[in-house]
């Protein structure tokens, strides 16, 4: 895929960035290279691959511990009430 002034454009837009003309050429080379590296990698065939059994996260126990740090944080809000942030409200 090959990245024109266009698209170039809209992902400035869609990322609120602001690229530099001498940039551009540049930028717009390097896209298109990833992209191609992309499209790549989508030309695997990957059916036939299993996961490895260590490449899965161990599973833990999921348990609550108390850490005392709820006051701490609500000792700098600048409104708190009964263990909540009071804040403006916004809809009417």
């Amino acid at each position: 895929m090959q990245i024109d002034d266009k698209l170039l454009e809209k992902l400035q837009r869609l990322g609120m960035i602001e690229i530099e003309e001498s940039k551009k050429e540049e930028i717009k080379t390097q896209l298109s290279e990833i992209l191609g590296f992309v499209d790549n990698i989508a030309t695997l065939d990957t059916q036939n691959l299993a996961p490895k059994e260590s490449a899965k996260t161990p599973m833990r126990e999921d348990i609550s511990i108390e850490s005392g740090i709820e006051s701490d944080v609500l000792s700098h809000a600048p409104q708190a009430q009964d263990d909540y942030f009071i804040v403006p409200k916004i809809i009417e």
